[in-house]
């Protein structure tokens, strides 16, 4: 069972704290798997940890997050090389793939050496749903603003564009964020961009943003169009997932 269109649920959020644990699956990354159809059985969910390094303390900690949430979870490491044989067919075989934060542009340039890139696009057209935090989100798109190149934000245009609008994550948390997507759209170096409060993520079908849905209350997802020489900002409001509350 695959989603029944391309999906992508491109977020600022999905992970908490645990009780017990250091990281639990938080509602955005449940709200996936929902979305992927994988009902009745143990979800398939791939966690791609490209942006910060494959770092193995996080896929452990992912690891025991998705044994909490009862999904089967494969790693998927290309540091030092592809830690699967045929990767193409370890994507094709999930229900969902989580690409975790981090460095945008050094995960871009990583997945094309390997042609992920080009699986990853493969996979939304076969049903497997599409969904990351903050790198793991802009990487859907045309680009958004990064600190990959450093803690000054820089702007990155060369995204994977399934979704062809540009992306700000940690809209409300980074005050950097929110005036250099304004002005990247008002020069026009982004498209219309859709962008996310911490803890909010947003759904498409296809191409089409279909829904905004939140972990926390009171957040907020939002619009950003050129008009003219200026941008323009028009806030959505999202709804709580119904399958996990906080």
């Amino acid at each position: 069972m695959t989603a029944s269109e391309p999906t992508i649920v491109a977020t600022s959020g999905g992970h908490r704290v645990g009780g017990r644990t250091r990281v639990m699956f938080d509602a955005l990354v449940h709200h996936a798997v929902d979305l992927s159809g994988a009902h009745g059985r143990r979800p398939r969910v791939m966690y791609v940890g490209t942006a910060i390094g494959d770092a193995e303390h996080f896929t452990a900690r992912m690891t025991e997050a998705a044994r909490i949430a009862g999904f089967d979870l494969t790693p998927l490491h290309l540091f030092p090389m592809p830690n699967v044989e045929d990767v193409e067919g370890a994507v094709l075989d999930q229900d969902v793939i989580w690409v975790m934060g981090g460095s945008v542009a050094n995960l871009l340039a990583v997945w094309r050496v390997h042609g992920l890139d080009h699986i990853m696009r493969r996979a939304w057209r076969a049903g497997v749903v599409l969904s990351g935090v903050s790198a793991g989100s802009i990487c859907w798109f045309e680009g958004g603003a990064t600190d990959s190149f450093g803690p000054d934000l820089r702007p990155v245009t060369n995204a994977l564009g399934l979704l062809p609008y540009g992306n700000g994550v940690h809209y409300d948390v980074d005050e950097g964020r929110r005036p250099m997507i304004h002005r990247l759209v008002a020069d026009g170096t982004l498209p219309t961009a859709h962008c996310t409060d911490d803890g909010v993520g947003l759904v498409y079908r296809g191409t089409d943003l279909v829904e905004a849905v939140t972990e926390v209350p009171g957040k907020g997802a939002y619009l950003v169009r050129r008009d003219g020489d200026r941008a323009v900002e028009d806030r959505v409001e999202p709804r709580r997932p119904t399958s996990v509350s906080r």
